[in-house]
This record gives structure tokens, sequence and C-alpha cells, in this order.
């Protein structure tokens, strides 16, 4: 089951876990991966999940129930953690040389999923916001070894110019009569 927004819903700091959340309602309550050090100054404040981050949540919750195939929970977890990375993420600079070039100009519209090759491996990412050259991207995979030191997790962020983005190729089989 999707879980929709109402009224109830709160951005809250979760002081004992460090991290952003989203409160659901009296007993529930989603923690996103975002701590105190990558948040705007709101974000560290009680806040309403306003009109605007219930538009972008369902907008993008519909729009990847289409494109992916995964069970509601993932779904809900997925949107959820891209709208506060929308929302309460303090602006990035670009670090695209992490990843490959793509052969390819793409349209990296907010909501579309990509993947990005760094080291010959393939990380599917989901573009959270774009601007006219870059796009901020949310980690799907579970890990993105960038370096010997450094990695990004499942929901991490990295802002990447638009030709590294690279389509996901879709396999197609052809019947010859």
């Amino acid at each position: 089951m999707l879980l929709m927004p109402n009224r109830d819903w709160q951005w809250t700091y979760n002081d004992a876990y460090g991290v952003l959340s989203v409160s659901l309602g009296a007993e529930m309550e989603f923690l996103t991966p975002y701590k105190a050090k990558s948040l705007i100054p709101d974000a560290l404040h009680e806040h309403e999940f306003s009109v605007e981050h219930a538009r972008f949540y369902i907008e993008l919750l519909d729009r990847l129930q289409k494109n992916l195939k995964l069970t509601d929970a993932a779904l809900v977890q997925i949107a959820l953690n891209a709208t506060a990375a929308h929302f309460m993420l303090k602006p990035q600079m670009p670090k695209s040389w992490f990843f490959d070039t793509s052969d390819v100009c793409v349209y990296a519209e907010v909501g579309k999923v990509f993947e990005l090759k760094c080291n010959r491996e393939k990380y599917l990412v989901l573009v959270v916001e774009n601007t006219l050259q870059a796009a901020l991207v949310m980690m799907l995979s579970s890990e993105c070894c960038l370096s010997d030191a450094k990695s990004l997790q499942q929901f991490d962020t990295i802002k990447v110019m638009h030709n590294r983005l690279h389509e996901i190729r879709v396999k197609r089989h052809t019947v010859a009569a």
C-alpha cells in the first residue's frame, strides 16, 4: 500500500539517530539517511510537509510506479528520500570526474532513472533535481565505489553533469517470420 501525505506529516530532525525524518502521524516516523552537515538550516527544526512537498512526492511515486518494478514499500522509501533530497539538502557542486562520459545527450528530467558508469560498473540513479547543465541524482543501487577511499551508499546524492548520465538500454528481442 502506497503512503499518501496528509496534514499530520512533518519534517523533523531526529536527534537520537542524527538524521532528517518525516513524522507520518502519531505512531510512525520515516528516517532518511541525511545527516545535519548535508541539510539546509530549516531542516534542523520541525517543519511542515507542505503542499509543494506532497505534490513532488505524489508525482514521483506515480512516475516510479511506471518505470520501476518494486514493492510499494520500496517505492515509498525512494520517493520520501528523493523528496527530502530535493527540498532539504544543501546545494552541491558537480563531481562528474568519477563517472564515464556518455555518447548521447540526455534529457535529465526529475524522476527519470539513469545509469552512471564508474570503474567498469553500472549504477542506477534517480534524478531528484535538474539544472541547465547538471543534475542532482540519488543512488538507487546499493553501493557505488568511486575510489579506494570514497563510496556512495543507497540514497546518497551526487551532482553530475548531464553528459555523465547514460540511458538505460532495454533489451529487445526481434523474431523474424
